[in-house]
């Protein structure tokens, strides 16, 4: 039977089973070698508030917050494009 993807859909190689997250979208159990990760910085103050702040030399925290996302809802979401399958297959 052919495969679809060269990788299989995850980026085990030889490691044997990996550990399942949560998706932050639908909740669903992901292995966390398939998962969609994205990371943002997020500041928890207002930006017209932090932009006055700033200009007065004050130091604005920020917070990086790590988000996974299982191949349906990256797609949906628009991490991830649909590819065509000669696409597919090169990584």
């Amino acid at each position: 039977m052919g495969k679809k993807r060269k990788s299989r859909g995850r980026g085990k190689g030889g490691k044997g089973r990996s550990e399942i997250v949560q998706c932050d979208s639908c909740g669903g159990m992901v292995p966390r070698d398939k998962v969609k990760k994205v990371t943002a910085w997020v500041s928890f103050v207002d930006p017209a508030l932090s932009k006055e702040l700033r200009a007065q030399g004050a130091f604005i925290p920020r917070e990086r917050v790590t988000k996974y996302y299982c191949v349906s809802c990256a797609v949906h979401r628009g991490v991830v494009k649909v590819r065509s399958k000669a696409e597919r297959r090169q990584t």
